[in-house]
């Protein structure tokens, strides 16, 4: 980073300071003088040459693409359209991820950033596609080759990314799998059915990197079509990429619906690691209570977090109150316990590790204790060196996906079913979900080193671990000033924030 922008960073900070502690120092006024807000000296006017955007950082991530060669994978892998006039595939596809960051949940959205000029010109473009085209090119997706050929091209983008982290970066990679469903209202969708829970829609599969919080595929389906179908052959299509990539251990991480118990034997003779529930059936209930008391061991959890500052009173807890008030049924976790032992599943010529976690839990209603229930949860996993303790919190990590898939379906609104047909939604997860990916990829592309290290490498942490909405506010939205000269455009940023360090080392990085 530059002196220049240093300086003048640590001068906005010092300017942000003296205001948040006028409040301490102005007191007296404020008890004499009334409100703070006050709105009573103000006027509107047209700015003239002056221009800004308010989404100044929606450049860099077109500048991130361009840098780790995501549009030009785009283009050469996708063939969509027959003549470029004048939009290339790259174009639609950056289209529906940059209308994501800029806080567009729906197609129409897109007409918002095709009538802002300054957003154009952020972008170096005359103009962008408008909804009823971007609809139009998620219906060119002919079959699944057409969307695969995308995932491919944005798995090119991705090796480069890979290939300039450090050594340690390749590890172990972790893949989870998971499924979700996406509801719809509308009645003419082709490919949509009732799920399990009797809603309409899809159900697509998505399979992430743990490691970075990355969507290596998303998958769409019939509403009801089971978790696991097709998960084994992204699964393989993930450890190739993986292996690819230079990671040097794969582990695939799952719950009961994806034990995929016909592919175990094939994956541990190819040296994958897994960890996989496994549903609690009478034989496993029945080998679990036939084990020795001596091959229990109680379970203890770390804390979630470490309290900081002088402890404080604990609330009421009202929920608890009203609960036993009305009667209802009462169910608490008293104390859990864990073992092993050997399991050979019927599809499968080997034995692995069966791990079982007993829940002890107590059952209420109002006043009265129930008799105590007893449940069991499995694991069978090919891991031999963590112990039966540390398989089930890693086990247990899988459920930060279920974050991944909030922020996919809540955040970036990929997760949604805005076209007619199951294909071209597919499509339209997958384009539009790009904007997580290219978050993650600001995070992954910032330098780790020197006498700053850990610093830089607890801002590339805070940056992966990011919520999409929190990403969006630091980074993207943030006004600048557009000033367009010859042969470049500059974006002068009009007000100091906490990450525009983050955002000037990405600067540096990508050299702009």
């Amino acid at each position: 980073m530059k002196r220049s922008i240093r300086k003048a960073l640590e001068a906005g900070k010092r300017r942000i300071e003296k205001r948040l502690a006028w409040k301490s120092r102005n007191a007296a006024r404020l008890r004499r003088d009334g409100t703070v807000l006050d709105a009573a000296e103000l006027k509107y006017e047209v700015g003239g040459r002056a221009r800004g955007i308010a989404w100044g950082g929606v450049a860099l991530m077109l500048r991130v693409a361009q840098e780790v060669g995501l549009v030009g994978a785009i283009d050469r892998r996708l063939h969509l359209l027959r003549l470029h006039a004048p939009y290339h595939e790259s174009d639609h596809v950056l289209n529906f991820a940059f209308n994501a960051l800029c806080g567009g949940t729906c197609l129409q959205d897109i007409e918002l950033r095709r009538n802002d000029e300054c957003y154009l010109d952020s972008l170096g473009a005359e103009t962008i596609p408008d909804p009823t085209t971007a609809g139009d090119f998620c219906r060119r997706f002919r079959d699944t080759a057409d969307v695969r050929a995308l995932l491919d091209a944005i798995d090119d983008a991705r090796l480069d990314v890979w290939r300039r982290q450090p050594g340690e970066f390749f590890a172990e990679a972790v893949l989870d799998f998971d499924g979700t469903l996406v509801v719809t209202t509308g009645e003419c969708k082709q490919g949509m059915d009732i799920s399990y829970k009797g809603d309409w829609g899809y159900h697509p599969l998505v399979v992430s990197l743990a490691n970075t919080s990355e969507v290596l595929s998303i998958v769409n389906r019939s509403g009801n079509r089971p978790s696991e179908e097709g998960a084994a052959e992204e699964a393989d299509r993930a450890i190739a990429l993986c292996r690819r990539g230079g990671f040097r251990r794969i582990v695939l991480r799952g719950d009961t619906a994806f034990s995929q118990t016909e592919r175990l034997d094939g994956w541990d003779s190819d040296g994958v690691r897994f960890v996989f529930g496994y549903d609690a059936k009478k034989n496993l209930i029945g080998l679990a209570e036939s084990l020795e008391k001596a091959a229990w061991t109680k379970l203890e959890r770390p804390a979630a977090y470490v309290a900081k500052g002088p402890p404080r009173d604990r609330p009421a807890r009202v929920k608890r109150q009203i609960i036993r008030t009305r009667e209802f049924l009462h169910l608490e976790l008293k104390s859990e316990e864990v073992a092993e032992f050997e399991y050979q599943p019927t599809a499968c010529q080997r034995s692995y590790r069966m791990i079982v976690v007993r829940k002890n839990i107590s059952q209420e209603r109002g006043e009265r204790r129930l008799i105590d229930d007893v449940r069991y949860f499995f694991y069978i996993t090919n891991d031999r060196q963590k112990t039966a303790a540390e398989v089930v919190f890693f086990a247990n990590d899988r459920c930060d996906q279920e974050n991944l898939l909030a922020q996919l379906s809540g955040g970036v609104r990929a997760l949604s079913a805005p076209v007619d047909n199951l294909l071209s939604n597919w499509s339209y997860m997958v384009m539009t979900s790009l904007a997580w990916t290219l978050k993650a990829w600001s995070g992954l592309l910032l330098p780790v080193g020197g006498r700053w290290s850990e610093q830089h490498e607890a801002t590339r942490r805070s940056l992966l671990r990011m919520e999409f909405k929190t990403f969006v506010n630091a980074l993207i939205r943030m006004p600048c000033q557009i000033v367009r000269q010859a042969r470049r455009t500059i974006l002068r940023v009009l007000n100091w924030s906490p990450q525009l360090p983050m955002l000037f080392q990405l600067c540096t990085v990508l050299n702009c």
